[in-house]
């Protein structure tokens, strides 16, 4: 099985009322983790990369890994770069090797992300790759992006048909009330998607493969597991994982997940060390690490995806 891009998948998944699940990768324990996982459920995957982690593990060694994943696995594999952030990024990675690219022109207005992002969406599709725009804002940090508390915006249902007319994008972000990072929403709230607005969204374009951003659910045992052996997270209340798998059935075809893998590889790593302070060798501690991440994305892919089955 070769690289492919996310058309095929996004078909199946809009027709069949799941989504794709899209993980984040950093090092060799992730992609083994992740991969291992959809192996093991038949699952078709994508491996996204950040322009903070071609720039940790540097693209040469991603592609490398992600090339061995699916020799590994046989799997439909997509790759993915997340959140790029300008056109060089973008051409950089066509260039070398993605198999589709998101450009988020989310922090400029409406004309000139439509400009940046059709510039992308050109050169992208002359290579044979496809692309993921995004409307709306976000709030939260994921690596390089960063938007502070009450600066975020819900995506205007008015503009989306519009946009992605202009642009010619493959598949569109939006903001319904998700958000970057761990800390969602203060303890004592109800997290509230706006339904209403993927519906909208949904009824002006038809068929078109909706993408959530900010979609971890903040597992409370890992947290709690990484408190109890030295760390200082504060309580967080993620997105409730029946809303995710109520948008899944909707208009979403692809559903983001880093923060829970870095939950569940940080909880399993001091654990190790607590419960073992002797050991240094790096496969003593990391193996726990991947063991943890293989478990996280089977249960994401079953129970909040239901990608199961369909690679």
């Amino acid at each position: 099985m070769a690289l492919v891009t996310s058309t095929e998948m996004f078909k199946k998944a809009y027709e069949g009322g799941y989504a794709i699940g899209a993980f984040n990768v950093n090092n060799m324990e992730i992609v083994q983790g992740i991969t291992e996982a959809a192996k093991l459920e038949n699952a078709p995957l994508i491996l996204q990369v950040s322009a903070g982690a071609r720039k940790y593990a540097k693209h040469v060694y991603l592609m490398k890994l992600i090339e061995a994943a699916i020799a590994d696995t046989d799997l439909p594999i997509c790759v993915h770069l997340d959140h790029g952030p300008d056109f060089e990024t973008c051409k950089s990675c066509v260039d070398g090797g993605f198999t589709s690219v998101m450009i988020d022109g989310s922090h400029y207005d409406f004309k000139k992300n439509i400009e940046v992002t059709k510039q992308v969406v050109d050169y992208a599709h002359d290579h044979g790759v496809v692309v993921e725009g995004e409307l709306g804002k976000l709030e939260g940090v994921e690596d390089e992006v960063k938007v502070a508390a009450g600066e975020g915006s819900y995506t205007d249902p008015d503009q989306v048909q519009e946009f992605v007319e202009k642009t010619g994008v493959d598949s569109l972000a939006i903001a319904i009330g998700t958000s970057h990072g761990a800390y969602k929403f203060k303890p004592g709230t109800k997290p509230q998607l706006r339904f209403d607005i993927l519906e909208e969204v949904e009824r002006r374009l038809p068929g078109f493969p909706i993408v959530l951003h900010g979609a971890s659910s903040v597992p409370q045992d890992f947290v709690k597991l990484i408190n109890q052996y030295g760390g200082k997270m504060p309580d967080a209340i993620g997105v409730p994982e029946d809303m995710l798998r109520q948008a899944a059935k909707m208009a979403v075809c692809k559903i983001n997940i880093d923060s829970d893998l870095r939950l569940a590889m940080t909880a399993s790593i001091r654990q190790h060390f607590v419960e073992h302070p002797d050991h240094f060798d790096p496969r003593q501690y990391l193996g726990p690490g991947r063991d943890a991440i293989r478990a996280m994305v089977r249960h994401k892919l079953v129970d909040v995806l239901g990608c199961n089955g369909k690679a």
